[in-house]
């Protein structure tokens, strides 16, 4: 887990915009959901907009709070956060049938946590795309930091339009990211052009399940609290991923949503009636000491304004995520493994 302190989320709080602007960009970014009247269309229409604000100004909150890995994870009883989190990434890798020196796709890495740790894992040469300057910017830090610039490396672009020759990738993967793309056909029809033919697309979605309805306002509010928390232009149900990924072109070997049956839930780290010493700072405890250091330093000028408001939203999401885990009507971790045939008429 990464040790960033109080004066490194100061610090980066705000990512590549301007401090002084910082305000201005949060009131912007809550403007396109639905707590402030926003529209479903206008968040896809701007989702690179959208998308680039929410983690300019989170990406230093994520960082203080989880670590390098933006990630959940079913987790087993005697498990720390952590382990579950590695194992979480473990799991992909082996599912793709990984082997030393292939070429593999990081869709939506992040600061590359979890790159750097398949890399590690796997032997392999793991390229991530993200469209986030700040995030590239502290994921190639990252790198330098654990010795892998050799095998892991960042390429700044929107994964709609991946600047990739066709069938470049060994093996592809996304963890919780595509949930960010406005039309899942479109990121998944990508996703397929630069895998190579014969090869596999592994997910982690975010998605709403079948119990969710979408009559119900406490559903919908919870939906809501979500997609404003989590820089979401919608929230796709499971059954629209795999049509989208059949009408890509992909065969499905399996799917699962792999928060049911998990011995501990995926929500338990956001929990306020949770305590756990190795995961202090995202307890109820440990949120209000964060919280109040933050007013602190946003008091003092070391952190920009507007730091508060957006913990506000980081908090209004971790309450609807728990509220979604606790109904089953939201799942962070919907796995499937896809597979590109071999020839088009296959």
């Amino acid at each position: 887990m990464s040790k960033a302190g109080a004066l490194d989320l100061a610090s980066g709080l705000g990512g590549k915009i301007e401090k002084t602007e910082v305000l201005s960009a949060v009131e912007q970014y809550e403007r396109y959901h639905v707590f402030y009247g926003g529209e479903e269309e206008e968040r896809k229409a701007n989702y690179t907009d959208m998308v680039n604000k929410y983690y300019d100004l989170v990406t230093s909150f994520y960082e203080f709070g989880w670590g390098e890995s933006f990630h959940f994870a079913p987790r087993w009883k005697g498990e720390s956060l952590k382990e579950s989190i590695k194992r979480h990434e473990h799991f992909l890798a082996l599912q793709l049938g990984l082997k030393p020196g292939h070429k593999v796709l990081d869709v939506g890495c992040g600061i590359g946590g979890p790159l750097r740790e398949i890399a590690r894992f796997s032997s392999t040469l793991v390229t991530g795309i993200n469209n986030n300057e700040y995030q590239i910017t502290r994921g190639k830090e990252l790198n330098r930091i654990a010795g892998v610039e050799k095998a892991c490396n960042f390429v700044k672009a929107d994964f709609m339009k991946m600047p990739f020759p066709d069938s470049t990738f060994d093996a592809v993967y996304a963890i919780e990211a595509t949930c960010h793309a406005p039309d899942a056909y479109g990121c998944y029809k990508e996703i397929y052009r630069v895998l190579k033919p014969g090869q596999y697309f592994a997910a982690y979605e975010w998605c709403m399940t079948d119990s969710f309805d979408p009559n119900n306002s406490e559903h919908q509010k919870i939906k809501a609290e979500i997609e404003i928390g989590d820089g979401l232009p919608d929230i796709r149900l499971t059954g629209q991923c795999l049509e989208a990924l059949k009408q890509a072109g992909f065969e499905i070997i399996w799917e699962k949503d792999l928060a049911v049956g998990s011995p501990l839930p995926w929500y338990l780290p956001l929990d306020t009636s949770h305590f756990s010493l190795s995961s202090f700072r995202l307890t109820s405890v440990g949120r209000f000491i964060t919280r109040n250091m933050v007013k602190a330093l946003e008091f003092v000028g070391l952190a920009p304004k507007g730091s508060q408001r957006v913990q506000d939203f980081l908090e209004k999401a971790a309450e609807g995520l728990v509220e979604g885990g606790r109904k089953e009507i939201f799942t962070p971790m919907y796995f499937f493994l896809a597979r590109k045939p071999l020839s088009e008429s296959q």
